[in-house]
């Protein structure tokens, strides 16, 4: 369905250059770990181990960088720095698989619920975006900061476009759910971990990775900090290369995601995982 102006801009996305090649590429990549005959049987244990490593992935763009059997092995992750944002990163990918009934009806809700679960408590600036003057801490992430003001009218916007069930693809629709939130930084903390949440919200309740064993948070780790600023720089240029190259990155993180879920397969079959 089209939005209130008669036009689909994420629909129009998805004709840009490079964008059909990726989307095509991740609906193979999908389609090729929900043909497994591991998924018949066993697909519960695919999905808790792709949340696993996609809180990893996120944890580490983040500046949490931990081996996945560390988290396998830890259970306290109330310490500050590290440990609090790992923490985060699995309450947060734990609550996403949550809320995708209240996703369709109310994205800004999901957004709010999701900064809560990251932060881990809940104060007068937990959950509501952020005012004018109040800081935010994304030290990782070197785009310039809306002002308070910009910031709440293309949040506002973004949540439109995504109530207008676009016709666009869903690695479309994530991309720039995902791209949008980490220009825009809304909250005071945790933005990235929700942004990649939220990538992953849509993918899910799209249909396209339903059982979310497809995890991009693990391919946007895998393809590292420096190539996921670069790419994120490229969307908040506004240009058509700018954002068909960030749409193709976050295509090519999905892919790795599914490649791991792929290894995930080929290990249960084995009898070694």
């Amino acid at each position: 369905m089209s939005n209130s102006t008669g036009t689909d801009p994420l629909a129009a996305l998805a004709e840009l250059d490079g964008v059909p090649d990726a989307v095509a590429a991740v609906r193979k990549a999908v389609d090729r770990v929900y043909g497994h005959r591991v998924m018949r049987r066993r697909s519960e244990a695919v999905s808790s181990e792709a949340a696993l490593r996609g809180a990893r992935g996120s944890a580490a763009l983040a500046g949490a960088d931990w081996a996945l059997e560390e988290l396998r092995r830890r259970s306290d992750f109330g310490g500050a720095g590290e440990p609090r944002t790992v923490g985060a990163a699995l309450r947060v990918n734990a609550e996403a698989g949550q809320l995708l009934s209240v996703w369709r009806q109310s994205p800004l809700r999901v957004l709010a619920r999701l900064h809560v679960v990251a932060a881990g408590e809940n104060d007068e600036k937990t959950g509501r975006p952020r005012l004018a003057g109040e800081p935010v801490d994304e030290p990782l992430i070197a785009l310039p900061l809306p002002a308070a003001e910009e910031m709440a009218g293309r949040l506002d916007a973004l949540a439109d476009l995504i109530l207008a069930e676009s016709g666009a693809p869903a690695l479309v629709t994530a991309a720039v759910v995902h791209g949008e939130l980490l220009a825009l930084r809304p909250f005071g903390s945790y933005n990235g971990l929700v942004a990649r949440a939220a990538e992953r919200i849509v993918l899910v309740g799209s249909g396209l990775d339903p059982k979310g064993v497809c995890p991009g948070e693990a391919g946007h780790g895998e393809l590292g900090a420096q190539a996921y600023g670069e790419a994120l720089a490229g969307y908040a240029s506004g240009t058509p290369e700018g954002v068909a190259a960030w749409i193709a990155h976050c295509g090519r993180a999905v892919e790795l995601g599914a490649r791991e879920s792929m290894a995930v397969c080929e290990a249960l079959q084995r009898g070694a995982a």
